[in-house]
Parts: C-alpha cells; structure tokens; sequence
C-alpha cells in the first residue's frame, strides 16, 4: 500500500521520525471536530460510523498501536492479532460514550504513543512485526508509525465529512 485510494494519504516511511508529532495534532484535530457542534453520537447512515464512534475507533488504535510497538522492542517479529476493530464497536458502547471525555482520552492515547515514538532508536525502527492488516504482512516499525498517522488523517476526514454534510 503507498497510497489510500480514498484519503489521498501517501505512505512515506521515511516521514516515521515525524509521525509522533503528526499523531498528536491529529488526535488533537479529531477531538476538536468531535466537539464542533453537530451531533457526534448520531450515525448519518446505518452502513457509516457516527463521529463519536470514529473518535473511539482511533483512540482505541493508539492504545493498540502502542502496545504492539512495545511488543515489537520485545519480541523479535511478533505476529500481531486484530484489534477487534468492529466488535470494539458494541462491546465497549462507543455510541454512548460522552464525546468530552473520548476528546481527552484521545489526546491521552496520543500522547503515550508519541512517547514510545519518540524513544525509537534507529535500531529500533527497523525492527519488524507480521502484521494484521489490510492483509497478514511483515512490516517494519517505521511502516506501523505511518499507518497509524494515515489510522487518524483518514478518520478525521470521515468525520469532518459528516459535519459537513450535516450543515
């Protein structure tokens, strides 16, 4: 994957030095498009997650992502497992979460993950897991800190979409 044929995000692993600071400014973007007005609980289409959802969504990926770069100093080419993506949709009510409180875990999920970012060595970088996603790989650790960055710009998108349409 070097390109999300829906977002236009280009996958650079070169750029995964910058990705702890470009996660902070997207979880912060994110929580402030969560707050803007509309209705984040209220889902636009059956098929599409409300903003709130999405919010969780990515919160829920830094917290992953965190513990799978952990993993990763670890042990030496760990096989990632799914994150449970759409079940965490149900199983930990993301609907009836209150959006002010995801806004701050959000920048909380950001800020422990640009932590363990910003404490990879150049050794580090290189090190590899067998991820999940979109399809069973090995990657590199630069390659799950551009991913994640993508994980949010992609979500911001949809839900800035939904403002949109909402106006």
């Amino acid at each position: 994957m070097d390109q999300c044929s829906e977002c236009g995000f280009d996958y650079r692993p070169e750029r995964a030095p910058e990705a702890a600071a470009a996660i902070r400014r997207g979880a912060a973007d994110l929580a402030a498009a969560l707050t803007a007005g509309v209705d984040p609980a209220r889902r636009r289409s059956p098929q599409q997650w409300s903003p709130l959802e999405y919010a969780c969504h990515v919160r829920d990926v830094l917290l992953v992502q965190r513990e799978r770069v952990l993993l990763a100093r670890r042990v030496d080419r760990p096989v990632l497992t799914t994150m449970g993506r759409d079940e965490r949709v149900a199983h930990d009510g993301y609907a009836e979460q209150e959006p002010a409180r995801v806004a701050e875990e959000l920048a909380v999920a950001a800020r422990l993950l640009a932590n363990v970012l910003d404490r990879l060595t150049a050794d580090d970088w290189d090190r590899r897991v067998e991820y999940n996603y979109p399809e069973r790989v090995e990657r590199d650790l630069r390659w799950v800190a551009v991913h994640t960055v993508h994980e949010i710009r992609h979500h911001l998108l949809d839900v800035r979409r939904q403002s949109a349409d909402a106006r």
